[in-house]
């Protein structure tokens, strides 16, 4: 990507952000006011402005109300008032051992599906039944079994990363070249110093991709699975808030959740770029 075109695209989406920006303050200035009867004190706490005009908050409350989590984010008032770092931190670490486990799993047997045929077609039944359950599906039988709430959010986000994985290996496993692998048998090259200097390059980005997906997948889960079990993270926050009727630090968690997979996704990015290379 030439520079012109980045600086085009940067000035294209510094525009959009300010048109959206103008359209939220002016869909609240131009709305209807609140209900007859209804407490100000309530409408506030809603995101009301004092004239009434919205129950919704406008995007410089909402500005301000990011900038005074990010100025204190750790700090610890109890159970229910935590800053918005350390509930963040919480939801980071349940997805990265989740995420970590999906990996120890779902790479070699990836590599066992891809490099044989048998396996493969004895596995592949399994795979499709379990693939297309809901992660969230698992909760309440987690909950059961394992009876403690953080453990069962990471094994929910196990579940949910290491489906993308485990069939992006045993696709990029599969698909490397013949050629290469027939070279490597010329010249009499070990099994397992094939798997590793031959098909594992090879099959990189597509493991990558896999582990890109299953990222994402995983940091959408986490949120409704912090709802559900409560205690800490992200998603309980965001239940907290709503329970609290703060729509504003509604609005401001989803922020931070969306910088935060997006931070996720770029870092996945990056490294799948490494690991790319043109013929």
């Amino acid at each position: 990507m030439s520079l012109s075109l980045r600086a085009r695209a940067l000035i294209v989406s510094i525009t959009l952000f300010f048109v959206f920006v103008a359209a939220w303050q002016l869909s609240l200035s131009t709305g209807p006011g609140l209900p007859e009867g209804v407490d100000p004190e309530y409408a506030a706490l809603m995101g009301a402005t004092a004239k009434g005009a919205s129950a919704m908050p406008g995007p410089l409350t909402v500005g301000e109300q990011i900038w005074e989590h990010i100025a204190d984010p750790f700090y610890d008032a109890g159970p229910n008032d935590k800053g918005i770092g350390i509930q963040l931190g919480f939801s980071i670490l349940r997805v990265a051992v989740g995420f970590a486990f999906a990996v120890l799993i779902a790479l070699p047997l990836g590599f066992l599906i891809g490099m044989s045929p048998l396996f493969y077609r004895a596995l592949d039944p399994f795979i499709q039944i379990m693939k297309p359950v809901s992660p969230l599906a698992w909760m309440p039988l987690a909950l059961y079994t394992i009876k403690d709430s953080t453990i069962s959010s990471v094994f929910v986000i196990f579940i949910c990363s290491i489906w993308p994985m485990l069939t992006n290996t045993a696709f990029g496993v599969a698909s490397v070249r013949r050629e290469w692998l027939n070279v490597a048998k010329t010249l009499e090259v070990g099994q397992l110093r094939t798997a590793f200097r031959v098909i594992l390059p090879a099959a990189a980005p597509t493991i990558l991709t896999g582990m890109r997906i299953s990222v994402g997948i995983a940091w959408l889960v986490i949120v409704a699975a912090e709802m559900l079990v409560g205690g800490t993270g992200i998603g309980y926050f965001v239940w907290n808030e709503w329970n609290n009727l703060s729509i504003t630090n509604v609005i401001a968690a989803i922020f931070f959740i969306g910088l935060i997979g997006m931070v996720l996704d770029l870092l996945l990015a990056w490294l799948l770029k490494l690991v790319t290379y043109e013929e």
